[in-house]
């Protein structure tokens, strides 16, 4: 699984998404851009070989010759968490100017699953034009909107929800209160 991880504020969903998937024992390829490693410096403690640590390969952002950058490279999913309006944009548009918007378009015109799961507000009219035409050809986008009948105590709830519907969408198992369930919470 390819995560990349740009200069959207929202750095923690990325941290997250990635320690579940190494809990559970799924590969993944992580790509940050140079906007979210300063990102990265500002929302938390962390250091970036720590977040590169969580995941098995890391490419740079600026190398167009790394294996996500061709259609041979073998990727079912690519999410990029969080996803800026820059990115998204760029994305919408084919203007792969790096190894993350151009692995989204390998994964767009190779018919592969691309998650974006974009970081905004309020969304202009540009930005849902963008996600609409995105959204049309089948990319998921999956802003990470609050569910508050989970009733959470704290942020990092609200975190983890988010990336456990990331994972139902991916067809990864979480244990997320859901709608209707009272026994969780």
């Amino acid at each position: 699984m390819l995560i990349a991880i740009t200069g959207a504020t929202g750095i923690d969903l990325a941290i997250k998404l990635l320690e579940t998937l190494r809990d559970k024992k799924i590969k993944t390829e992580l790509i940050i851009s140079k906007n979210a490693e300063k990102v990265i410096t500002v929302e938390t403690d962390y250091k970036i070989s720590d977040i590169q640590k969580l995941a098995e390969t890391n490419y740079d952002a600026d190398d167009l010759l790394a294996p996500p950058a061709s259609g041979s490279h073998k990727e079912d999913l690519m999410i990029v968490i969080p996803c800026s309006m820059k990115s998204l944009s760029a994305i919408a548009n084919g203007y792969a100017n790096n190894l993350i918007t151009r692995a989204a378009d390998v994964m767009i015109k190779e018919k592969r699953k691309l998650m974006l799961i974009v970081r905004e507000t309020p969304f202009s009219a540009i930005h849902l034009e963008n996600m609409l035409k995105l959204a049309k050809i089948g990319v998921i986008i999956l802003p990470p909107i609050p569910s508050y009948y989970i009733k959470p105590q704290s942020v990092e709830e609200l975190t983890e929800f988010t990336v456990g519907r990331i994972l139902d969408h991916v067809g990864i198992e979480s244990d997320i209160k859901r709608w209707g369930d009272d026994s969780k919470r």
